[in-house]
This record gives structure tokens, C-alpha cells and sequence, in this order.
């Protein structure tokens, strides 16, 4: 199999990137895998020590067939650094796989993502494949579809990619929609504040982008039935997620399994769409706030 390279984000959090490291290590395709590091400057002078360290610790990664780094001379911040990341090497290389610094993996991540990346590939109506996903009960299958993609370790092909309009140039139209506001809830109550969010300068998310341009078009995303990707970085220290992880909790793929049954063309299940959407619900959300705020 020739594996997609692997693209890896990180600013300052040095403990929760040794553990995604580490877990990549183990990765059964690890060595057959081209790795890329971006590190983000630093944006405030307390930073540039973290930051040194980090990177100092990035020269010692072993473990893969070749490791570059780019340690960016300024703070670009999450969003622009993914963008130009992403573009810059799913250009060269046709396709990607992403982590960020907070990802844990199992040990058939890397096999999972480089084979759905091959299944699905000339398959215009998927739009990406999720590491992640929520705890999804009663599956009989190895993999599920959703309108919606995931941030926490993903995969796409560079026709899908350069085809999204980062500026979202209609919005103003859009935020008038009512039938749009609701169809784009679909696939979570918190879409449309995200994307009104975004466009009134409140957050800088590259994702919500990503998944109105998804919606847009109305492709799928490809999910595992049970999760290959942990994320470790929910808290007081987290950049983007300051709230409690709990309602994001799931278990990760422990088992030997290294061959997939994927699915030809992509079906909503509704009984598994219930269950990927019970984070994202406004009570859920509402409840979980509550319980962050008084936790930290």
C-alpha cells in the first residue's frame, strides 16, 4: 500500500504530543509512513520557551520512514496553519491523513485511514474519512456515513480540498434563511452558531468551513463504527476545547483488527446518526457547559 503522508499540528502542548507520538509509534504502518510537523510560533512572549522545547523535542522523533518540520518563524494560529498545511502538501501528494497535538490513536489507525482512503477514492460523494467517533452501539458494520466531518483525525484527497471557498462570500444571504439555518442543523444544533461565529470574528475555525462547504455540496463523511482516534487535550489547558470531554468520550479501537468491510455507497443509518448526534444536542451541550464550569 502506498500510505498517504501524515501531517501532524502542534503550538505548545508538549505532553499531550509525546502521547500522540507515541501512540503513532505503535501504528502498524508507522514506517511505511512520510510524516509532516507543523509547529506554530509562538504568540506571546511566555510561549517562545514552550515552543523551543517542543521543537527541540521534534528532531528527536523517530519511528517513520522520514519526519520533516516546518517551525513557522510567527504565531499563524490553528486555522491558517491547517489551510496552508494542507494545501501545501495534499498539492504534492493527492492525498492526507491530519492529527493534531491532543490525538491519541490505535494501533490500526494509519491501516484504516490509507485503506478508506483507497476504497473511497473515485467515490465523488465521499467527501472525507473520520478517525474519530462517538460511541456508537449496536453496529454490525465496520464503518458508518454522516454529513458532517470530524476534526479529530481525518483524511481527504486534494480534489475535495481545493474545492471549498474559504471566505464564504454569501453568508449575509444565508443567515436570513431560516429553511437553511435548520437543514444545516441537521448534523448538530451547533452548526450555524459556529458558522455565524465564525463569520462575525468571534472564533477562527478552519473546520465549521469545512463542514458548511460539506454540506453545500452534500457529501459524506466516512466514520469507523468503533473509534481509532482518543482525544487527550479537552480542559483548562486546551487552546479551541475548554469544556468538559465528557460528553465526547469513547472507547478506542483496542482490538488486532487490521481489515475492513467497507460499505459502496454511503446511507444515512438512522439509528447510528441518533447516537453521533447525542453530543452535539443542545441539551447535551447545555449540560456539559455547566458541569465544565463547575469542574474548572
Amino acid at each position: 500500500m502506498n500510505c498517504a503522508p501524515l501531517l501532524i499540528f502542534t503550538f505548545k502542548r508538549l505532553e499531550t504530543l509525546k502521547e500522540t507520538i507515541a501512540a503513532l509509534q505503535k501504528n502498524k504502518l508507522a514506517g511505511d509512513t512520510e510524516v509532516f510537523i507543523f509547529s506554530d510560533g509562538a504568540k506571546k512572549k511566555e510561549d517562545i520557551e514552550i515552543v523551543e522545547e517542543i521543537r527541540k523535542y521534534l528532531e528527536t522523533i523517530k519511528g517513520f520512514k522520514k519526519v520533516t518540520i516546518f517551525a513557522k518563524p510567527v504565531n499563524e494560529g490553528l486555522a491558517n496553519s491547517i489551510i496552508g498545511g494542507v494545501t501545501k502538501i495534499i498539492n504534492e501528494y493527492g492525498s492526507v491523513i491530519i492529527l493534531e497535538d491532543d490525538l491519541v490513536t490505535s494501533t490500526n489507525f494509519l491501516v484504516f485511514m490509507n485503506e478508506a482512503l483507497h476504497y473511497y477514492e473515485n467515490n465523488k460523494q465521499i467527501f472525507s474519512i473520520a478517525g474519530y467517533t462517538p460511541a456508537i452501539k449496536g453496529t454490525k458494520d465496520d464503518v458508518y456515513f454522516t454529513m458532517r466531518g470530524s476534526s479529530w483525525g481525518w483524511a481527504t484527497w486534494k480534489g475535495r480540498w481545493n474545492e471549498v471557498s474559504w471566505e464564504i462570500k454569501n453568508y449575509d444571504v444565508l443567515e436570513k434563511d431560516n429553511i437553511f439555518r435548520k437543514e444545516f442543523n441537521k448534523m448538530g444544533s451547533d452548526m450555524f452558531k459556529m458558522l455565524k461565529d465564525q463569520m462575525n470574528g468571534k472564533i477562527n475555525s478552519w473546520a465549521i468551513r469545512w463542514v458548511y462547504h460539506q454540506f453545500r455540496v452534500q457529501k459524506y463523511t466516512v466514520f469507523p463504527s468503533v473509534s481509532k482516534v482518543q482525544n487527550i487535550g479537552m480542559g483548562k489547558g486546551a487552546t479551541h476545547t475548554k469544556h468538559s470531554s465528557n460528553r465526547f468520550t469513547t472507547k478506542l479501537d483496542c482490538s488486532d483488527n487490521f481489515t475492513f468491510r467497507f460499505i459502496d455507497q454511503p446511507v444515512i443509518n438512522n439509528a447510528y446518526l441518533k447516537q453521533f448526534l447525542k453530543p452535539y444536542n443542545l441539551l447535551t451541550r447545555v449540560k456539559y457547559k455547566i458541569f465544565s464550569l463547575l469542574k474548572f
